[in-house]
Order: structure tokens, then C-alpha cells, then sequence
């Protein structure tokens, strides 16, 4: 335990939701993961009847809402509500996109306090009741000065949840300055955090590995995330795809932990050695990433583009469901992983999966994936050519998991129990 605050397993007289992450990604695409992890969270705790806040970081500084203010902050997330017009401090932000300033312009509206973090601690003190717990699951503000404010309050405590320590693992696929500033971040969680929330046992693990090596290390609890793909409709699939051909899938953020490299050499091999009839179709979905220039050449000078491969950067969920279940497999030759939702969402849509054999695969999946070493280019092809050359029908094993697939009511039984 960090600090002397409320314990675990205490129950807390309000909730203070951290909502920086979603709020710095309004304008700027779809949601990813971990949008999609505070987005479950935004909505699970609107609807508990315990008093709620938010806080969202801005370069303006800190922004806090009470229950009304988060829900008006939700609807606008939803597009239910449009954001309101720019005001003049809000233009005066040049750098800001104009979407950007309409939402910075909105959060002054709806808070109920605005401070430097100097000042954080008295604006929570003056707002919040004793005994509020911060949950924070996007990974923003994982900073001292943040958690002293929280412990500003009598009773205040912090409940953080990791996705992952990736970063700091695999240091060699990451942009530059990421590795430092996740670095602080795991400081900061080790040394003040009342509370740590692993996505998997693979992370706690992980997790518990760095914390020791600082010297410190929070209470913990594994809450697999809820598996709640938006339900597919064909009429949502990109205009480019026929629905009634057949195509793989992979998904994710072209960056080199998700090793798209492995699929590319797959199709070029079935360019030289298959009829060009027979080449599958490769569905290639999530925007580019990060130090991955090679492969970004490759995409843009094949000649396989547009014929058997088809990439697609920015898509909403309604289209990813779609282009799920319909995929004759996802495939997923991914370094590493966190938790692991793609995988697990096709399971769930019943679309059988070809992944790399990652210990949070097994944890979160079990047997139901097939699954293939990425050292073994040959097995990966085999696998795929199997899969095409069989007619297409309800996949037994995704079948079996749809019905074990952890729920975001399974996960938040574990964590409000204790937050």
C-alpha cells in the first residue's frame, strides 16, 4: 500500500473519473482501445447512483465537473449533443483544431472549477466530498503533483488502471520520448497509487516486475476487460468491400509490435506460388502508426494493393464489426499485447482467429484461437490457405468462447467492490 488514504475495499463516498483521455482524442478519429476502456467507464459510472465527478487535463490546465457536467461531457462524446461554438479564449488556441476549440470552449461551461496544478488541491477540496476515490484508466495525468492533490482530500485514494507495460518492454518499437515519460508514469503509479487494475494476469506480472525494481508496489487486482463488439450489419462495410467475396483481416495500428511485416511477406510468397485467382484478399485495418517506414513503403509501391490487399485507415466500430464477422479469420501475428480486444471481439462475432502464441492470448482466449509462432512464416500460410479453400461456416471453437468471453459487468463487479 502507497499511502495511509482509504483502503481498498472501502467504499467511497463520491467517484472522480479521469476523462483527459478521451477528451484530448475529440476530433481527431475514432476511438482506439483504451478510448474505448474509459468510454466503458464513463457510462458504468453515470449510471451507479454513488455521487460522481470528472477531470479532464487541458494545456489550459485542469477542468472538473460534477454528475451533471460529466453527462453533458458524455453526450457530446456520443454525438448526442453537438459541442457548442468557440469562444474567444478558445480561438485564441491557433494550434488547437477548430473541433478542439469548440470542446475546450464547452468543458469551461460545464465545469464547476478550473485550476493549475498548483491550485488542483484546493479546487478538490472545495468540490468533493471526503473519501472520493480518482479512477484513472487512460494512463493521463499519472504525475506526483495529481495524485498529491487526491491525497489532498481526507480519505482520498487513486485506483489506476495499466493496459500494459509495453514500453517499457519493448522499448525498441516505440516513438521517440515515450519510453521516458511511461517510465515516469510507472514511478509515479508505484510509489502513490492506492490501487492498480491489470487487464490480465500476463500484465500484472509484468507490472509487479517493474514495481519491485522501484522498490514499491500497490495493491492490485486483475479485471479482465469486457468483450462488447458493436453488432455487425453488412451495409456498415466499407464501400470498397463486396460482401459476397471472401477476405482476412488483421486489425490494429500499423506500427512494428503488430508486425503486419509477416503478412505482407506471406501475400508477396502467394503472389509468386499461388494462381492469381486464388490469392486471398488481405483486409488491412487501423490507421499508420509509428517507426515503421519501411512497411509503409511496401504498402504504397505494391502491386498487390487494391487487389489483394486492401488498407484502410480510419474506420468507426460499426464497420470494424462488420468487417470482423465477416473475415474468413482475423489474424494476429502481434508481438505483444496487453490484453488483447481484437481477438477476442471476433471470438465473439464468431470469426475463427490465426494469432501468435502470447501467454495474454492463452489467459483471456484459452484454446479457442489457432495458434502459430510468428517464427513460423510457413505455418501462418498453411493455416490461411486452409481457411480459403474451405467453404465458410459458423466457426464451433469462437462459438465456444463467445459464451466464456469476459463481460464489462463481470469486470465491474470486481473493480466498484473495491474503488
Amino acid at each position: 500500500m502507497a499511502t495511509g488514504q482509504a483502503l481498498p475495499g472501502r467504499r467511497p463516498a463520491a467517484r472522480l473519473l479521469d476523462l483527459s483521455r478521451l477528451f484530448s482524442r475529440v476530433g481527431r478519429g475514432f476511438h482506439t482501445g483504451v478510448d474505448r476502456v474509459e468510454a466503458a467507464y464513463l457510462a458504468r459510472l453515470l449510471d451507479d447512483p454513488l455521487p460522481l465527478f470528472s477531470l479532464v487535463h487541458t494545456p489550459e490546465g485542469f477542468h472538473l465537473l460534477d454528475r451533471a457536467g460529466t453527462q453533458g461531457l458524455a453526450d457530446r462524446f456520443a454525438l448526442a449533443e453537438p459541442w457548442g461554438r468557440a469562444d474567444f479564449r478558445a480561438l485564441l488556441r491557433r494550434r488547437a483544431s477548430p473541433a478542439q476549440r469548440a470542446a475546450r470552449a464547452d468543458l469551461r461551461r460545464l465545469a464547476v472549477g478550473q485550476a493549475r496544478l498548483s491550485q488542483l488541491p484546493a479546487l478538490l477540496r472545495k468540490h468533493l466530498p471526503d473519501d472520493t476515490s480518482w479512477i484513472n484508466v487512460g494512463h493521463s495525468n499519472l504525475e506526483p503533483g495529481v495524485f498529491e492533490a487526491v491525497r489532498s482530500l481526507p480519505g482520498g485514494a487513486s485506483a489506476i488502471l495499466i493496459h500494459d507495460t509495453i514500453p517499457l518492454d519493448f522499448p525498441q518499437f516505440q516513438r521517440p520520448g515515450t519510453v521516458a515519460k511511461f517510465s515516469d508514469k510507472i514511478r509515479a503509479v508505484a510509489e502513490y497509487a492506492d490501487l492498480v487494475i491489470c487487464t490480465s494476469k500476463a500484465t500484472q506480472a509484468d507490472a509487479i516486475r517493474h514495481f519491485s525494481s522501484l522498490g514499491s508496489a500497490p495493491d492490485m487486482l486483475v479485471a479482465h476487460l469486457g468483450v462488447a463488439p458493436s453488432p455487425p450489419n453488412p451495409a456498415d462495410l466499407p464501400d470498397e468491400i463486396d460482401p459476397s467475396q471472401s477476405w482476412f483481416l488483421t486489425l490494429g495500428t500499423i506500427e512494428p509490435r503488430k508486425n503486419h511485416a509477416l503478412l505482407l511477406d506471406i501475400w508477396e510468397d502467394f503472389a509468386t506460388t499461388l494462381p492469381a485467382n486464388d490469392i486471398p484478399r488481405l483486409v488491412i485495418a487501423g490507421r499508420r502508426g509509428w517507426r515503421n517506414e519501411a512497411l509503409f513503403e511496401r504498402l504504397d509501391t505494391s502491386p498487390l494493393m487494391g487487389t489483394c490487399i486492401l488498407e484502410f485507415g480510419e474506420l468507426d466500430d460499426a464497420a470494424v464489426s462488420a468487417l470482423i464477422a465477416g473475415a474468413r479469420a482475423l489474424l494476429m501475428p502481434s508481438l505483444a499485447e496487453g490484453f488483447g480486444l481484437p481477438p477476442a471481439e471476433a471470438l465473439a462475432l464468431g470469426t475463427p482467429v490465426i494469432a501468435n502464441d502470447l501467454p495474454v492470448y492463452r489467459e483471456v482466449l484459452g484454446n479457442n484461437p489457432v495458434y502459430v509462432p510468428v517464427g513460423e512464416r510457413y505455418s501462418w500460410a498453411q493455416q490461411v490457405i486452409d481457411i480459403a479453400r474451405t467453404r465458410r461456416t459458423t466457426h464451433k471453437a469462437a462459438d465456444r468462447a463467445a459464451m466464456s468471453l469476459p463481460t464489462w459487468q463481470e469486470h465491474f463487479n470486481l473493480v466498484l467492490k473495491v474503488t
